[in-house]
């Protein structure tokens, strides 16, 4: 039995109307046209779907179970082709992304909160990238994008910038190394350092300092915790380097101090890796946009 959707629409009509004429007339068709498409369903289903000598005419048992399933399926097809007008004018889609920043819990809630009120019909989730090869995801098209601050030359991948940042040492205020402008990578040689439990390659400190300068720290303990990172650090249980916008509200604390990597400083780039047919999208070029602009705010002191 092949039944379209326009059966499913013809028999919802004439129950709902009563009769032939007045369904033909909202459905903007000839009686005959729509007493002849209901004699070829009821040659296919063999029953017949109304009792015609009713008036109004009414369905006969076969046809209710027709019109449930109309009524159950005719919403799902509109609902169905509402959201592909909204994904066409780009006011839906899904935004999944994998995080290989381990700080970047920070600044990137406070651009999601913006973003869902921009774009509530979108569709987001976050996932660790840190736990499975984030960019090989983005490529299968499992995620749709990568926060990194490590960019790669891959083919159909573009690494959008979002901001700079700076790497910043930071100790209990009495730590021997508080008297420094700056800490260089030998001042590490001595001393326990806290870091996330991220593979090495992806540490600023020793991705961009340590390991070009071959020095090896005292000793290496992961935290998973922002916060308990600074509480070891106020306790004089070890240093660490954090971007600047996790240490913005300690800067001014009397417990900590923060320095500088180096006399010059150091200035990493945070990226956002997309498919490249996939960063114009205006929900995408929209979530771009606030992760340039809101994770500067957390920089300032």
């Amino acid at each position: 039995m092949h039944i379209e959707l326009r059966h499913l629409r013809t028999i919802k009509a004439i129950h709902e109307a009563g009769g032939l004429a007045r369904a033909a007339d909202l459905l903007n068709t000839t009686q005959s046209a729509l007493s002849h498409q209901v004699r070829g369903l009821e040659d296919q289903a063999g029953v017949e779907l109304f009792a015609r000598r009713s008036r109004p005419l009414k369905l006969s048992a076969a046809g209710v179970r027709l019109l449930r399933a109309a009524e159950r399926i005719l919403p799902e097809i509109a609902a169905l082709a509402e959201e592909f007008v909204a994904l066409r004018s780009g006011r839906s889609g899904r935004l999944h992304i994998a995080v290989e920043c381990h700080a970047c819990f920070d600044w990137l809630f406070a651009v999601l909160e913006q973003f869902r009120r921009a774009w509530p019909e979108v569709d987001v989730d976050i996932r660790a990238g840190l736990a499975f090869d984030a960019l090989a995801a983005l490529r299968r098209e499992e995620v749709d994008l990568v926060v990194s601050s490590d960019p790669e030359k891959l083919a159909g991948i573009t690494f959008n910038p979002l901001f700079d940042y700076a790497p910043l040492f930071v100790a209990a205020s009495d730590h021997p190394l508080a008297a420094k402008a700056h800490v260089e990578a030998e001042d590490f040689r001595g001393e326990l350092l806290l870091t996330y439990p991220v593979e090495r390659g992806r540490l600023d400190v020793f991705s961009a300092l340590l390991t070009p300068a071959k020095v090896e720290p005292r000793a290496v303990r992961q935290v998973e915790l922002t916060a308990v990172i600074l509480m070891l650090v106020a306790a004089r249980r070890g240093v660490a380097v954090l971007p600047d916008w996790v240490l913005r509200e300690i800067r001014v604390r009397p417990d900590y101090v923060t320095r500088p990597l180096t006399a010059t400083g150091l200035t990493k780039r945070m990226y956002g890796a997309t498919r490249e047919e996939a960063r114009d999208q205006p929900f995408m070029a929209h979530f771009l946009k606030l992760a340039r602009s809101e994770p500067v705010k957390l920089q300032r002191p």
